[in-house]
């Protein structure tokens, strides 16, 4: 145990490294040449496999545009490089999504995921003596602000009939993060999100507590900046229908997607098709019930006290539609 534990922690590290840090990557685009779509995306996610076909940057050759990609540790990284104008264009998980709304950052929703909800987990050790999200209380739980796992954790101990102040959370800013202190032991427990999670599952076979099923559908937005989609509506049509495209390929080839996938993000194979295996790749235009379930995320973080302003979701929405 101990083993595969240390060299997880190594193979987790590893990547971490590669992720883009705000402040750097923010000095870098400043310099960033006009007609350059800027987009910024993390581990796992639709626009890894954009990335890895190239297709994007052969359909916008005639327009005359290029195409600039950078990696992100997690969604409230991105959505601030978004609102400093270091990115057009990026995706965050619904949590990162909706603490964004609330902190007035500039950006809107042009597009959503299909629902994903086993993509996330709240686990513990395989040997703990916890066995369910109620023996959660009083514990210490690794988790992130404005994550994914987070807005679960607060589902989830509703579910159980306990509240978030009745465990201990542990904030940390990354999932490698996350990982090398669950398994540092100094937590009792912790969440994560694909491929993060796949791979502790595969790595350690943790217990997991619960999953987002029917507590979340953990959807991935695809967001922009309004002023980019105002003065390039057509470079936002050619995006949209390429990863229409990359989607439908992937939906079907789950394998090959995980071979396309681990040498561009420094994942294993067999821990992407775990992965790829529960997610359903399909983009659908944001509707009124998906506004719904972003708004529900902002006021439980509003009744909470973790976020300070209640906003409208729908307000955030770009009217024009490119799904």
């Amino acid at each position: 145990m101990q083993h595969s534990r240390r060299k997880f922690i190594r193979q987790l590290s590893a990547s971490a490294l590669g992720a883009a840090t705000v402040p750097a990557f923010i000095a870098n685009a400043q310099a960033a040449e006009s007609r350059t779509l800027r987009i910024g995306y993390q581990k796992f996610n639709t626009l890894n496999i954009l990335k890895g076909t190239g297709s994007l940057e052969r359909a916008l050759q005639p327009l005359d545009w290029n195409v600039r990609w950078a990696e992100f540790a997690a969604g409230p990284q991105l959505t601030e490089a978004l609102n400093a104008g270091a990115l057009d264009f990026g995706h965050a998980a619904d949590t990162p999504s909706a603490f964004a709304n609330a902190a007035g950052v500039n950006a809107v929703y042009l597009g959503a995921e299909q629902p994903y909800p086993k993509g996330i987990g709240i686990f513990v050790a395989a040997d703990s003596p916890i066995r369910s999200i109620r023996e959660l209380k009083g514990k210490k739980v690794a988790i992130g602000r404005g994550w994914n796992v987070q807005y679960l954790l607060v589902r989830a101990l509703h579910e159980a009939g306990l509240e978030y102040s009745d465990i201990q959370p542990v904030y940390l800013t990354s999932a490698a993060d996350v990982s090398a202190t669950y398994l540092s032991g100094n937590v009792d427990a912790a969440g994560l999100w694909d491929p993060f999670l796949a791979g502790q599952q595969l790595a350690t076979s943790p217990r997991v507590l619960r999953d987002g099923t029917g507590l979340s559908n953990n959807r991935t937005f695809h967001l922009a900046r309004p002023e980019f989609v105002k003065q390039n509506p057509q470079v936002i049509r050619v995006l949209f229908q390429e990863l229409a495209k990359a989607n439908a390929w992937t939906q079907h080839h789950p394998q090959d997607t995980a071979n396309l996938l681990a040498p561009q993000l420094g994942v294993r194979p067999d821990v992407l098709k775990l992965a790829t295996g529960r997610r359903n790749y399909t983009t659908v235009a944001v509707t009124p019930d998906i506004v719904k379930e972003q708004q529900d995320i902002v006021d439980t973080f509003h009744t909470l006290g973790l976020v300070k302003e209640r906003v409208d979701v729908a307000r955030f929405v770009y009217p024009e539609v490119f799904v």
